[in-house]
């Protein structure tokens, strides 16, 4: 196979590489889609459940078979790695499912194609996305292409549940020198919002109580604050949002998530609950701080570069209301794989993702993962 001259490939050489791994990635993908990934009860050598370690083992399987080197991190996360440096830039984005729920009219574990669509709860979040970066690199790999700075594509295996996955991988390896996750949406996300889980309890908790603190603040309220004391936006991140209300039975309390702009903290928030609703203790459960990232730094401008050079879109740098690793994470920044205009598809029945932009992804990807590791 013809090599350029130092080691440099034009943007036809990376997509034709990629074209050809097409019909693979496909099957791949369906394989792995088809295991039922939802976190299980934790047994010796799966901590996430059997289900999660099948689909850790067959990613691993599927990388060595494309003749990159493998390592399974205790179970918790998994990668496939390309070059020898000490240093290296990733993909990250994970194997687990959230559960399949009621409303389908495809098979959840199927992966069945129709008219061009792929259905199948992981197809979107996130198996089908971080296959398409072991597809890039698959094809980096059979161009020839030796990169200056490893590269590692990662699975992980507790995203959905609580990343305690990440925490294990991160005190037992280095973090990227810089990367992405597979697990957001386009343009390349240069900024996330905090996320705050909080339980809400009344003094007295009595079913009463809780009624009365669910009509007032939650039934007949906005999702922005108000009823809470914690209304809040700025021009760069928005509103804040408070989502994912849930009732606690046992403690009489109502447990939420707000999502935060970075213009306030998480301190802040609680103390202006607890100001707002005097009757109540409010407990923080979790929280995670905004992260944001220089728009003009390297990372953000290279990946919106390869976006814009693979689809001619617009790639102004976004914020998100979401949270993925890039919370724990250092170094690395949302990116894809949802493009402008599809939302709210990952955790619904009849979970998709269309050929065309599985294909555009792995290209998209390429294009990263080329230009950040030279």
């Amino acid at each position: 196979m013809f090599v350029p001259v130092e080691n440099t490939f034009s943007d036809k050489d990376i997509f034709e590489a990629v074209d050809a791994l097409v019909p693979q990635m496909i099957r791949a993908i369906q394989n792995i889609v088809r295991i039922d990934s939802v976190q299980g009860s934790s047994v010796p050598e799966a901590p996430f459940g059997a289900g999660v370690k099948k689909a850790l083992t067959q990613a691993l399987i599927d990388s060595a078979e494309l003749g990159f080197a493998t390592e399974n991190i205790g179970n918790h996360m998994g990668y496939a790695s390309f070059g020898s440096s000490k240093e290296y830039v990733c993909a990250v984005g994970h194997l687990d499912v959230v559960p399949t729920g009621t409303g389908w009219t495809h098979e959840p574990f199927g992966a069945e194609i129709v008219d061009g669509i792929m259905y199948g709860r992981g197809v979107l979040d996130n198996k089908g996305p971080i296959y398409t970066c072991l597809y890039a690199l698959a094809a980096l790999k059979k161009l020839g292409f030796k990169p200056k700075t490893q590269i590692r594509i990662i699975f992980g295996c507790n995203e959905e549940t609580g990343f305690t996955d990440l925490e294990y991988y991160l005190a037992h390896q280095k973090p990227p020198c810089m990367g992405f996750t597979p697990d957001c949406k386009y343009p390349v996300v240069y900024a996330e919002r905090g996320r705050l889980v909080v339980r809400v309890l009344p003094h007295r908790q009595t079913p009463e109580d809780l009624a009365e603190l669910l009509n007032d603040r939650v039934l007949n309220a906005r999702d922005t604050g108000e009823a809470f004391g914690i209304a809040y936006a700025d021009k760069e991140f928005g509103k804040l949002q408070i989502k994912n209300y849930r009732v606690d039975p046992q403690l009489r309390a109502l447990e939420m998530s707000i999502s935060y702009p970075a213009g306030i903290t998480a301190d802040e928030l609680v103390s202006r609950m607890r100001t707002a609703l005097p009757n109540t203790c409010i407990e923080t459960i979790t929280n995670w701080n905004p992260v944001r990232f220089d728009r003009s730094s390297r990372l953000v401008q290279t990946l919106r570069s390869t976006y814009e050079r693979v689809t001619g879109l617009d790639g102004t740098p976004v914020t998100t209301t979401g949270g993925t690793y890039a919370k724990l994470m250092p170094h690395i920044v949302p990116f894809g794989p949802s493009f402008p205009g599809q939302k709210g598809i990952g955790h619904l029945p009849d979970e998709w993702m269309a050929l065309d932009d599985l294909v555009t992804n792995a290209k998209i990807y390429a294009l990263s993962l080329y230009e950040l590791s030279r």
